[in-house]
């Protein structure tokens, strides 16, 4: 990948190879896609009723009512920070909002609720399932396998400097630092994701290296979760 700035007089016009396998055409279709489950989230600002709405599951509404303590009929960044037991760090926790909160108001209706938490669940299946060690975190060669049954080749020093991005801060200063968390493994997983589907959109002809402007660059870097 080549960069060029537009406040530079010389643009440079070489470009940076990478093999067309480190990433596959098809988006990621092994793990929950976004919209997974959701049902739609327009007309959930209404006042809470009481009761829940016709055909909610009660438990979801439960908790839903549980978290959403105000009843304002929407639940916000810091409050669903607070439902997740997992102790999602505030990053995640927004981009979760963010993919979730379709009607752009800054909170999560019970629809998307709904929604959110189906993702979460199937998140998790995928999670245990490449855990091998159930060390509660994923690292390592689990790391590999997983972005491998995903459909990504990418190099042991990619997957290194993902595990380093990612990985929880050590619980002392002893030792090395655990892996990665449930919650930092989903947000790894859409960032991979959404990295290799913005990387598709300018390598229109699938040799696997394109050339970018600086302001691409930028806006490519700065729109991932």
């Amino acid at each position: 990948m080549s960069i060029h700035s537009n406040h530079s007089h010389h643009h440079h016009h070489s470009r940076h190879h990478t093999p067309s396998a480190s990433y596959r055409e098809a988006p990621l279709s092994a793990t929950p896609s976004y919209g997974s489950g959701y049902g739609g989230g327009y007309g959930d600002r209404a006042i809470t009723p009481a009761a829940p709405p016709p055909g909610a599951d009660p438990q979801l509404w439960q908790w839903f009512s549980a978290v959403n303590a105000t009843h304002s009929g929407g639940i916000t960044v810091h409050e669903l920070q607070n439902a997740l037991v997992n102790e999602f760090d505030l990053d995640t926790v927004k981009m979760l909002m963010n993919m979730f909160d379709v009607d752009r108001s800054g909170t999560i209706g019970f629809n998307e609720f709904c929604g959110l938490w189906r993702y979460i669940q199937e998140w998790q299946g995928v999670f245990r399932h490449f855990d091998k060690d159930r060390s509660g975190s994923i690292e390592g060669y689990e790391l590999a396998e997983a972005m491998r049954s995903f459909g990504y080749n990418l190099s042991p020093s990619i997957l290194t400097l993902i595990e380093q991005k990612y990985a929880s801060a050590p619980v002392s200063g002893y030792g090395p630092p655990p892996g990665i968390t449930f919650d930092r493994f989903v947000r790894a997983c859409v960032v991979v994701k959404s990295l290799t589907e913005s990387f598709q959109r300018v390598d229109t002809d699938r040799d696997g290296w394109v050339q970018l402007s600086y302001e691409d660059f930028m806006k490519i870097v700065l729109s991932m979760p």
